[in-house]
Formats: C-alpha cells, structure tokens, sequence
C-alpha cells in the first residue's frame, strides 16, 4: 500500500523496522539528553529557498546549539572516536580522497566502538537472521568499512572522491554551490561552533506547528561554506551506533539504489531514505513527516 505525500509516493509504516528502531532507541544509552546535555536554540521559522542560493532570508540570528556538554560527549567512546574521524576528508567533489594509515586505524577504532554497543549488536542479530550478514563480527566490521568508507568517486571518471561516511556525517560540496549530505548533529555543532554554518531557521511541513526544543529529529535550513542547504533533516542528540545501525539495517535490505521507508520512532514519523552507490552508501537521511504532539 502506498499513499502520495508532495510528489512522491509513501510506502504504508513498517511495523517490522518501526519495532527494530524502537528497540534500538530504548538501547541507545549514550544519546545525549536534550535539557540536559545539551540546548538546543530554533528561533525563527526558516523562508523559501532554493539549493545553491547564496543568500536567503535569516530567521535564527543564533546558533542552534545554545550548549552542548562537551566534556560528557568527548568521555562516551563512540563519540569520541567519531568525532576523529570528523577532520580527515576534503569536503569538495571532485578532489581525490586519500586514506592516510592513520584515518584508517582511526576507522577501524570507531567501529570496534560502535560494535561493542547493544544497538550494534542489535542490528547485527537482526541481520543475521535475514543471511544479511556474517556471523563472526570480525567479518561484520569488514563489511561495515566496505559499506560506509571505502572510497569511490561521485561522477564517473573522477578519482575516488567520497564515501558514505563523509557524504552523510561529514558534507560534501559539489562546484562550492551545493551541500550534499551533512546529516549529523554533531558535525553541525562543531561548524556552527566554528562559525562555519550558520543556522537559518527551522522547516516545518505545510500547516504543521513549530518543533518543540526537545524534539531530537529536525528540518532546518542552513549555509555551509558560501551555499544554502534549504532543507536538511537530521536526529539531534542521538549517538552514533543509533544512526550507523538505522542506515546499515536499511541499506542491507534495500533492493533498490533509493530506498524509502516509512517508520514511526518514538513520537516521531520518519521517512529514511537510504540511497546506494553501488555496494556502498550513497547517501542516508531521516525525513521528519509529522510528530505525534502535532494535531
């Protein structure tokens, strides 16, 4: 069953993955605690925008993070092996990727992270039912770093100029018109903090009331090195392994090379959307469709 919503059409919720990520949220121990580890600041609501404009209406004259317990977010591992990983990729398409030994014993760091969690875990079990994935874990980390940091190149021909994981925690720029990607919160905290964004306002859907500042999936609108994303979804305040498991769970399943599914997380009714770029990701994202707070 589908339904239409703008111009796409909408696949009926999944109850199987809506279970899954619910379970996967209730074991999310690091997410951070919105209040408490950290403010959030939404201001004004965003203007029309076209990708690629340079300059739009400002509806938020303040960042979005007020605050963020730092030091509480540096101290949970898999924090603070993802945020070294932040700083290690050249964020123009079309520049070649280049990963140093370094970047690579820090990936391998990051995953024996994330895969010691329970939310891993969870999503490895599940996928070892589905024959998705290996059962040694060792071999499931292999096919995680082949999902999300093997390189490859954006257009054809180019050299190997991306990877999922930049594309989607870290942003891309593409002929410094374009954002791509740039989904995760805490890449956008440490730019803002950087004064590299600058928040715009939030995006909310047509006759839809303003998001709640302890709302933890957003659509904003923001710049990033001279250009405007008009639209950008993100969780806030979640941890890594949450998103890895969500997007990875997908991408495996998914037949498609765009995949679109229709889950309800907590209070929120999500749209992921998981593109594939060959045998590694694309592209991942949450599209917030409605909370259950809102009329």
């Amino acid at each position: 069953m589908e339904f239409a919503i703008g111009r796409r059409t909408q696949k009926a919720l999944n109850h199987e993955l809506s279970k899954l990520f619910n379970e996967m949220w209730d074991m999310d121990v690091n997410r951070l605690t919105p209040g408490k580890d950290y403010t959030i600041d939404l201001q004004g609501k965003a203007g029309a925008a076209q990708q690629g404009d340079s300059a739009v209406q400002d509806s938020a004259a303040r960042h979005l993070f007020r605050n963020v317990n730092e030091e509480h977010l540096k101290s949970i591992k898999t924090f603070a092996t993802f945020i070294s990983l932040l700083d290690n990729y050249e964020t123009s398409t079309g520049v070649a990727e280049v990963a140093t030994p370094e970047e690579i014993v820090e990936n391998n760091c990051f995953l024996d992270a994330i895969l010691a969690t329970e939310v891993m875990k969870l999503a490895h079990e599940y996928l070892l039912k589905k024959n998705l994935a290996k059962p040694n874990l060792a071999d499931f980390k292999y096919q995680l770093y082949d999902i999300w940091f093997q390189l490859y190149s954006r257009k054809e021909g180019d050299r190997p100029d991306s990877c999922g994981f930049e594309h989607v925690f870290v942003g891309e720029t593409r002929r410094g018109k374009q954002i791509l990607g740039l989904h995760n919160w805490v890449q956008f905290y440490l730019q803002e903090k950087r004064n590299q964004i600058d928040y715009k306002g939030y995006v909310t859907r047509k006759n839809k009331t303003r998001p709640d500042k302890d709302d933890q999936v957003l659509n904003i609108q923001f710049s990033w090195k001279g250009s405007v994303k008009p639209i950008g979804s993100t969780f806030i305040g979640v941890s890594p392994e949450f998103e890895f498991a969500l997007y990875t769970v997908i991408f495996l399943l998914a037949e498609e090379r765009v995949t679109r599914e229709t889950v309800k997380i907590e209070q929120y009714d999500l749209q992921m959307v998981v593109c594939r770029h060959g045998h590694h990701i694309g592209t991942a994202y949450p599209v917030l469709l409605s909370t259950s707070s809102e009329d």
